[in-house]
C-alpha cells in the first residue's frame, strides 16, 4: 500500500478546524448523553470512548469523545488533532496528569494513561489505521509524531 500524502494544514485551516473539532465533540456529547449512549458511541463505525482529563491549568474536568480500540481492559487512541501541528488539549492535560477516566461501553473507568513507547506505537499502529485508515493520512499531514495513547485500569 502506497504511503498516503497530504498537505500540511494552513494557519486559517487550523484555527477554523479546531473550531470545527470543538463543535463536533460537544454534539457527539450532547447526542450521547441525551440517547443514552444509542446515538454518538460510534464514529464511522468506529468504537468511541469519552476521556476526562483534569486541565493541566484550570484543574478542571474536561471530557471529549475520541475514537478507540479496545483489546481488553486496554484502550488505545490517537492525539492526531486530525493532523495539525499541535497536540490537542486532551492529551497535554494526560500528559500533566496521566490519572483518567474513561467512559466505554456504558461503563465508567478510572484509567491510567500513558505515550506508547516507540515500540508499542510500532505495534498499535497498523491496528489503529485498520480500524481508521485517516490516522496515516494525518501522520503524513503533520511533521510531528502523532502520539498513541494507552489507558490500562487504575487500581482502586
Amino acid at each position: 500500500m502506497a504511503t498516503p500524502t497530504a498537505k500540511p494544514w494552513t494557519p486559517a485551516q487550523e484555527r477554523y478546524g479546531s473550531i470545527v473539532l470543538r463543535y463536533m465533540s460537544r454534539a457527539n456529547k450532547w447526542l450521547y448523553r441525551a440517547t443514552g449512549g444509542r446515538l454518538g458511541a460510534r464514529f464511522f463505525g468506529c468504537p468511541v470512548m469519552f476521556l476526562t482529563t483534569i486541565g493541566r491549568k484550570s484543574g478542571e474536568a474536561r471530557t471529549v469523545p475520541l475514537l478507540c480500540l479496545a483489546e481488553g481492559e486496554t484502550l488505545v487512541t490517537v492525539a492526531s488533532k486530525g493532523g495539525m501541528s499541535q497536540h490537542p488539549m486532551w492529551y497535554r492535560n494526560l500528559a500533566a496528569n496521566p490519572a483518567v477516566e474513561v467512559e466505554f461501553d456504558g461503563r465508567k473507568r478510572a484509567m491510567t494513561a500513558h505515550t506508547a513507547t516507540s515500540e508499542e506505537k510500532r505495534g498499535w499502529w497498523p491496528k489503529l489505521v485498520a480500524m481508521y485508515p485517516d490516522y496515516a493520512a494525518y501522520q503524513a499531514r503533520t511533521e510531528r509524531e502523532i502520539p498513541v495513547v494507552v489507558l490500562t485500569p487504575r487500581a482502586s
